[in-house]
């Protein structure tokens, strides 16, 4: 059990579907975390506290914290979190940890995937608002796999962000690449981000090449099934999973997993 170590203000609330909102909190004086990152939050309930892992979907700048939820209907946590409004309060705990951030990946690489499903795409959207991200990468896609064309909303309204962020603007407009995909109805780029992957139409609809462990690094978050699967073709394309004891060609975030 995490320890709490702050109780915090909701600042916004924001519901995109049935099924996915955002709420941002008060950001305690003094916390830092690296871009990628993720922490554990929840609500009081019946005088005790329910906390889950949440990634930072805000950059490590902002003066708020930005959170990213699916909503569970039977689920102990997100089946209240969905009715918080401005002013209730969130508790947290105090230290940020996780392995998807720049410095599990090893130097060399100039193009950066981040692979997501769902709720997944957190913390990169973190990522793509923080300048080291630009610094290091000369292109960078961020890919999304939702049930629904509804469901990739959060994500094009970060892209959208970061393209007219004063910051990272700049940058991310010659840099930075949206994909989003859907399983549960017709659309221009249907089926699972693997799937896309080993038939060739990910990179074919982005015009670009394969992939390639000189060239390239990997990010992925999402449910266990897409991470075992997405690490299958990586690994048999080449490239070898990193930690952050052991920088490599690709990381996943293990704490959603499970």
């Amino acid at each position: 059990m995490a320890k709490i170590a702050y109780t915090l203000p909701v600042t916004h609330v924001e519901h995109y579907t049935e099924s996915y909102f955002r709420f941002r909190i008060k950001r305690p004086r003094g916390f830092r975390f690296t871009s990628g990152q993720f922490i554990m939050l929840g609500l009081m309930i019946d005088d005790k506290p329910v906390m889950r892992a949440y990634s930072m979907a805000s950059p490590h700048w902002d003066e708020e914290l930005e959170f990213y939820s699916i909503i569970v209907q039977d689920g102990e946590l997100t089946s209240r979190l969905q009715h918080i409004k401005v002013g209730d309060e969130i508790i947290m705990s105090g230290k940020p940890v996780g392995t998807l951030t720049l410095r599990s990946l090893s130097g060399g690489g100039k193009r950066l995937f981040m692979l997501s499903t769902g709720t997944g795409v957190a913390p990169f959207t973190s990522l793509i608002r923080d300048e080291d991200t630009y610094e290091r990468y000369d292109e960078i896609y961020l890919t999304q796999t939702c049930r629904q064309i509804k469901d990739l909303q959060y994500a094009q309204q970060r892209i959208e962000e970061a393209k007219n962020c004063p910051l990272v603007g700049e940058d991310a407009q010659k840099k930075l690449h949206f994909y989003g995909s859907v399983t549960r109805e017709p659309y221009e780029r249907e089926g699972r981000i693997t799937d896309l992957i080993e038939s060739g139409k990910l990179f074919e609809d982005l015009g670009i090449s394969g992939l390639n462990p000189e060239t390239d690094r990997v990010m992925i978050c999402g449910s266990m099934d897409m991470l075992k699967d997405t690490r299958v073709i990586l690994d048999a394309q080449g490239l070898s999973k990193g930690s952050g004891h052991k920088p490599a060609h690709y990381m996943w975030e293990k704490a959603f997993t499970g």
